[in-house]
């Protein structure tokens, strides 16, 4: 009966401590989310780490951390930049507690957007790392969207393979 015992207090223990990551990592996303909503600029890239990557719906936003300030800037001046809320998050945590990765659903001007990404605990915070923010598009109109954008890619694909 020791045993059993020791083995629940062990499991909801751990159990305890993937949770409370999971809010810890859940909250610092809420944050980030909420410093851009809120055009607060020192906020939202203090959430990032000093390497971290942004990757935005067009083809070509691949931004390292100063060229995605450089982009946003403006933005943020304006007093308004982007409004998401997670209305769907999942979040995986590493086996040291120090790394996580997630996929979220968001609300957003765009309407529904997909985030995914990676986060690194720094200094005791959480931290993005990595994240990739993607357009939702209902397979039913796939064909349709796949038309509206094939003379655009088409021109970009001969760029990116020219350079590859």
């Amino acid at each position: 009966m020791k045993k059993i015992k020791l083995l629940f207090i062990l499991v909801s223990s751990s159990m305890f401590a993937q949770n409370n990551t999971n809010m810890e990592v859940s909250r610092a996303l809420d944050d980030w989310h909420a410093a851009a909503a809120m055009a607060n600029f020192k906020s939202y890239f203090e959430l990032m780490t000093d390497d971290a990557v942004f990757i935005g719906t067009d083809a070509g936003e691949n931004w390292q951390r100063e060229e995605f300030m450089a982009y946003a800037k403006p933005h943020f001046d304006k007093g308004r930049a982007w409004n998401f809320t997670a209305v769907e998050r999942n979040i995986y945590v590493g086996g040291t507690n120090d790394i996580a990765w997630f996929d979220e659903l968001l609300d957003t001007q765009m309407k529904i957007c997909r985030g995914s990404g990676v986060l690194k605990k720094v200094d005791g915070q959480w931290k993005i790392a990595h994240y990739v923010l993607s357009i939702t598009v209902p397979n039913a109109i796939v064909e349709e969207l796949v038309n509206l954008k094939n003379e655009k890619d088409s021109l970009l694909l001969v760029d990116l393979r020219s350079k590859y």
